[in-house]
């Protein structure tokens, strides 16, 4: 299955992914995963990146594009995935297009995750104390939850005239948002 997870920073997706995934056997691919394990590495790459996300914005489509294309062709996706964090902009969504379309694939669904965004500032200020990321400051994350807004969410239009949106309620127990999910996944993949 080849599945797209949106949300707004904080939403849920990564652990909601990383639940998917185990159930369907397929990997995770989260752009966001890449970029801090580039930082910590101190890679040539999480130098470049490292102050664009400390100051709340989104690394450059072209970056992005790059290493998600790269990443779809390892082995292990073969038989599908989960992209979290990908596409955020209408440019990356074309790239994507182009990279399964050179492929011979096509997206199963892609599943959005709705919450509230009060709750999902809390969520992410109790996660910046428990794992010391210096990025999720309040006002950083307002700006994240801003960006979304305007460069990501408009791709929910796109996907549901592509008839593959499925909105699901991110609120709620973490078991019972993944319950939501598979409920809600197409029976044909």
């Amino acid at each position: 299955m080849q599945l797209i997870i949106l949300g707004p920073p904080g939403a849920g997706k990564g652990t909601q992914a990383a639940r998917i995934c185990e159930r369907l056997a397929i990997p995770a691919i989260s752009t966001g995963d890449i970029f801090r394990a580039n930082i910590k590495g101190g890679t040539a790459l999480g130098e470049r990146v490292e102050a664009i996300l400390a100051s709340g914005r989104f690394v450059p489509d072209e970056v992005t594009n790059e290493i998600v294309a790269d990443r779809l062709e390892w082995d292990d996706a073969a038989g599908g995935f989960l992209l979290d964090g990908y596409p955020r902009t209408a440019g990356q969504v074309a790239a994507l297009d182009q990279v399964l379309t050179r492929q011979g694939r096509a997206l199963d669904a892609v599943l959005e995750l709705t919450v509230d965004e009060d709750a999902v500032v809390r969520r992410l200020l109790r996660r910046a104390e428990v794992e010391g990321r210096a990025d999720d400051t309040e006002a950083v994350i307002r700006e994240r939850q801003a960006l979304y807004r305007t460069q990501t969410a408009p791709l929910s239009e796109h996907y549901t005239e592509a008839g593959l949106l499925v909105r699901v309620d991110g609120m709620g127990a973490v078991d019972e948002v993944t319950d939501r999910i598979i409920a809600a996944l197409p029976t044909h993949a």
